[in-house]
């Protein structure tokens, strides 16, 4: 029993070494590969673009769409965790809880698929990256490594495929036709989007108008 339980300690020790490194590498150097795209077998399409360039309505598209309270929140969207839960609990399922943290986390770290030893993973990783990262490097790393078509990652790829320009030239519109495509990047079409695609994508282009400039922005 003694030592089982000193593996089990040397195990969690090294586990956190690893893991508290891996994730303060990440806050200076983009993730090379994740384990999405290794995984998916279509091929990988990527190219990096810092915040900085990135048209500043691309980030707004993301909170507008994917998580409105992303400024305001440690990581975790209690809010909309419980309306889930009453969904499921009611037999109905109309959304997800997660929040751009937690997706940046799965992304960056983890692996696609449900499950509560991913999900407690996933936890893990978005606490860590809220506790070491600023706002701003969780956005730029979501948004460069999403999953934004067929093979494709990052907005900057996205906008290459669906608009011939990278991603420091995107308009409102395709801002938001990029993040209306985010949920089902394989389903949905970024280019002459039709039915509730570009429905979404209108209604995401009239949300970024109403929390721009807000607090629900301020840490973009």
């Amino acid at each position: 029993m003694i030592r089982a339980l000193k593996v089990l300690f040397k195990f969690i020790l090294w586990f956190l070494l690893v893991t508290i490194v891996w994730v303060l590498a990440y806050r200076f150097v983009p993730p090379p590969v994740t384990a999405t795209m290794i995984l998916d077998g279509h091929g990988i399409t990527k190219d990096w673009m810092s915040l900085s360039r990135m048209d500043p309505d691309m980030a707004v598209a993301a909170v507008a769409a994917e998580d409105g309270n992303f400024c305001l929140h440690d990581g975790f969207d209690y809010t909309a965790i419980r309306e889930v839960w009453r969904e499921r609990q009611s037999g109905v399922r109309r959304r997800g809880g997660s929040t751009i943290s937690q997706q940046t986390a799965k992304n960056a770290f983890l692996w696609q698929g449900g499950g509560w030893f991913r999900k407690g993973l996933e936890t893990y990783f978005t606490a860590l990256i809220e506790l070491t990262w600023p706002k701003r490097r969780i956005v730029e790393v979501y948004l460069n490594i999403a999953e934004t078509g067929i093979g494709t990652y990052g907005v900057n790829a996205g906008a290459m495929r669906y608009f011939d320009h990278d991603a420091s030239r995107l308009s409102e519109s395709e801002a938001a036709r990029i993040a209306a495509v985010l949920p089902d990047p394989k389903r949905r079409p970024g280019r002459n989007p039709s039915g509730w695609t570009a429905r979404y994508g209108t209604m995401i282009e009239r949300r970024m108008r109403q929390i721009r400039g807000s607090e629900s922005t301020a840490c973009l």
